[in-house]
């Protein structure tokens, strides 16, 4: 079976993606929103990109593409499902995880490097690294600024729910190393089961030695399992 990698108009860190799954020896395919979801994926990304140009507000619009009920179903049968950038924002609009992501708190696109804690290894997401490790993604948003109510926080955070946070090269979580304002820092998240997650930052951009780090494939590895 091969991992469906969604494409959209805007979409554009698709074909990375699948670059990246396939140098991992993961069967990968794009998949256009408007051709359906195969039958029976072995797992789904909803990669970065721009979706609709981010009208509306980003994820929106592709959050209502019909292929995104036969991602939903898929979601619930229990086949692994991951959001990143551009696709955390389509996860969120479309009830795969909880909160919203909205307009960074600087108002401005941020790109850049930066460092995350691993908040929980008990997911297949990050089953590659350990609990209070320090990695570093890139990551590159307009509207990466993850927001959802103190009580429902207080939810996830009492289920273990939260992936990453951003912190320092020391794992130190503060103001100063959060690049976006979210709340609590919190980077990624999983839905109501651990096989579904979206996160901001994008680890296919550190998946090839080319690319100057692999620290990025323990994330893709929640396909393998």
């Amino acid at each position: 079976m091969t991992v469906a990698v969604i494409q959209f108009g805007g979409s554009n860190c698709d074909r990375d993606t699948v670059q990246a799954l396939t140098a991992m020896g993961v069967d990968a395919e794009l998949v256009w929103h408007e051709d359906g979801l195969p039958a029976s994926p072995s797992g789904i990304v909803l990669p970065g990109g721009f979706s609709y140009g981010d009208y509306l507000r980003a994820g929106a619009m592709a959050a209502r593409s019909p292929i995104m009920e036969d991602v939903r179903e898929a979601a619930e049968s229990g086949t692994p499902v991951l959001g990143i950038c551009n696709g955390a924002q389509i996860g969120c609009e479309s009830s795969l995880t909880p909160g919203a992501f909205t307009t960074n708190e600087s108002a401005r696109f941020q790109c850049e490097r930066v460092h995350l804690r691993v908040e929980n290894a008990d997911t297949p997401w990050t089953a590659a690294y350990d609990e209070g490790e320090v990695v570093e993604f890139p990551i590159a948003h307009g509207e990466g600024r993850f927001e959802i109510t103190d009580d429902r926080l207080d939810e996830l955070e009492d289920d273990d729910r939260i992936l990453f946070r951003y912190c320092d090269a020391d794992g130190t979580v503060s103001d100063d190393t959060n690049p976006n304002g979210s709340k609590h820092n919190v980077a990624g998240v999983t839905g109501d089961n651990d096989h579904v997650a979206v996160m901001m930052p994008h680890p296919e951009r550190v998946s090839l030695p080319d690319l100057g780090s692999t620290e990025g494939r323990g994330v893709l590895r929640g396909f393998e399992s």
